[in-house]
């Protein structure tokens, strides 16, 4: 079984998936122990002393000038998450919950937080255990971080909140929960469910709820997720398209690498490539090549441009993702006084851990004169913002929906009279008139291209909270449901397509033998599903061909039928 290790610089996307679904056990290294420990250090530091420092000895948000006694601080965090646990709305699913665990306690890992080893150490445990904290939806702004989600699940560290213990719960579908042996999960009250994983209760100190709650890791664990989720969909709808190209008697001429040579997008290219890896060794390619055909429609012709142009804007996003979560995102940050140096305006920068001052000095600065001790700095910033998440996870939502539209426009061409091919029959069904075939799956997949553009630009809004001190949020946690929600709806396209696409393929001269990794495809919805011989209810069918995309099924089948895996 896979071992993550959480060092703070390291989690990937992979990881984070690897962890929220596959069962990847969790360790933490011992550096990033160190690190912690040091971290935590210097908070004792700063907490014995009386100098006014956020969250350690004042309130939060609009409150930051009430201080708050020796005597009261423990209660100052377990408050915090009391009331900060604020959500609605349905319960986040199980690989959601463990994403955003995982993710917190890797930037708690990073060292700059200032917890106590044991809280790492209980968020891991809930991890390996199975105690999985029950969190609505609905509250995060995606700034100051995922609050109240992370709220939520925090309570359940101080033994309050609720949990679901060794469960396994579907998006939306309680009722069908299991556990991974088997058993229905069991709901526990936080001490409960602690005890289950043979943990006791913390008692929080100084910082520790602060640094619990304020942070991105809902949204970025929903985002490492669609990352993940979105290549492994593009990838299909290449799979998708190259099966299209050869039923229709389209051409792969338009996936030449000399097309993409001249006009080099990343993107473009490897989606052109996967097309020829796909349809390599195609009869039914080479049946037509020359047709009195000249060009082809855009849905087949322009295939490698608008599949690629989503490839890159996955990569945007997981470039955002991979920094994010390795970064520390709460605030206030504790740095080693070294670290730190006066901007020459009064202010403070980063500046190199060495504490070189010499080169503080040629620049006419002087050490940093920031909240904390002689050996500790305590610097307020933004890091929990959202926005660099928010922005590419609706320009993801914005290319998920176009990858559904142009396999939508694909599903038409297979389907529609008025432009099929003479080999096909009308809707894909043997028996035109009396019955209708795939007619309605177009409809349904139009349905959720219109679902599809109907979500995002979550990360355009803006409410001012906490009486206009936080006022301007990035609703990064919305724009993360919205592409969740997103590739869901592009994957059931895709899955129609495959659908139409196999069952065109019944129509395709027998005696001529699709490509090798076409071919895999379509053996790979055929094993699941039976041509269309008579209307039959497709509901089924749609979800079983989306399930065989989402679990990896019909890609490794498609991988072993290659010589090249699909980029």
């Amino acid at each position: 079984m896979t071992d993550v290790v959480l060092d703070g610089e390291s989690l990937t996307p992979e990881d984070v998936a690897a962890v929220a679904r596959g069962g990847a056990t969790v360790t933490v290294a011992d550096e990033a122990r160190e690190a912690i420990r040091a971290a935590r250090d210097r908070v004792e530091e700063v907490a014995a002393g009386d100098e006014a420092v956020y969250g350690v000895n004042t309130g939060f948000g609009e409150l930051v000038d009430e201080r708050i006694g020796r005597d009261d601080r423990e209660a100052l965090q377990r408050n915090l998450l009391r009331s900060h646990a604020a959500g609605t709305g349905s319960e986040l699913p199980r690989e959601v919950i463990r994403a955003m665990l995982l993710a917190r306690a890797n930037a708690l890992a990073k060292g700059y937080s200032g917890v106590r080893e044991v809280v790492v150490d209980h968020l891991v445990t809930m991890l390996e255990q199975g105690v999985h904290p029950v969190v609505p939806r609905t509250g995060s702004l995606g700034a100051s971080g995922d609050l109240a989600p992370l709220a939520h699940a925090s309570l359940v560290l101080i033994g309050e909140g609720v949990a679901d213990v060794n469960g396994a719960e579907t998006d939306g579908a309680a009722d069908a929960a299991t556990a991974d042996d088997g058993a229905a999960p069991e709901r526990f009250d936080g001490a409960a469910a602690l005890e289950r994983a043979g943990l006791e209760p913390l008692s929080l100190r100084a910082k520790e709820g602060l640094a619990l709650i304020n942070g991105t890791q809902l949204t970025v664990g929903i985002g490492a997720l669609a990352v993940v989720d979105g290549e492994a969909l593009v990838r299909a709808a290449d799979a998708a398209g190259a099966l299209t190209t050869e039923v229709t008697m389209s051409s792969t001429v338009p996936s030449h690498p000399a097309i993409q040579d001249v006009r080099p997008h990343a993107g473009q290219a490897a989606s052109a490539r996967n097309v020829r890896r796909l349809t390599a060794g195609s009869e039914i390619v080479e049946s037509h090549r020359n047709c009195d055909r000249v060009q082809d429609a855009y849905s087949t012709r322009c295939l490698p441009q608008i599949h690629g142009a989503v490839r890159d804007a996955v990569a945007h996003l997981r470039a955002a993702v991979e920094t994010e979560l390795n970064s520390a995102t709460d605030n206030p940050l504790v740095f080693p006084r070294e670290a730190v140096e006066r901007d020459g305006e009064g202010g403070t920068t980063a500046a190199s851990v060495d504490g070189d001052t010499d080169a503080a000095a040629a620049r006419g600065t002087d050490p940093a004169a920031a909240s904390g001790t002689d050996a500790a700095a305590v610097l307020s910033g933004g890091n929990f913002h959202g926005e660099p998440l928010a922005l590419r996870l609706d320009y993801l939502t914005s290319a998920l929906t176009e990858l559904a539209a142009i396999s939508e426009r694909r599903v038409d061409r297979l389907l529609n009279p008025n432009t099929q091919e003479d080999h096909l029959p009308p809707f894909l069904t043997p028996d035109p008139g009396r019955s209708s075939g795939y007619m309605i799956a177009q409809y349904t997949a139009a349905a959720l291209v219109n679902e599809c553009r109907a979500t995002g630009r979550a990360a355009t809004d803006n409410t001012p909270v906490s009486g206009n001190q936080e006022d301007h949020v990035s609703m990064s946690a919305t724009a993360a449901h919205g592409v969740r929600k997103t590739v869901r709806r592009a994957r059931e396209v895709v899955a129609i397509e495959l659908l139409c696409g196999a069952q065109a393929a019944e129509f395709v001269d027998d005696d001529l033998a699709p490509g090798h990794g076409s071919g895999a495809a379509y053996e790979a919805v055929r094993e699941a599903v039976p041509p269309l011989e008579r209307d039959r209810p497709l509901r089924g069918e749609i979800a079983t061909v989306a399930d065989l995309l989402a679990d990896g099924t019909l890609e490794e089948r498609v991988e072993d039928a290659l010589d090249e895996s699909l980029e």
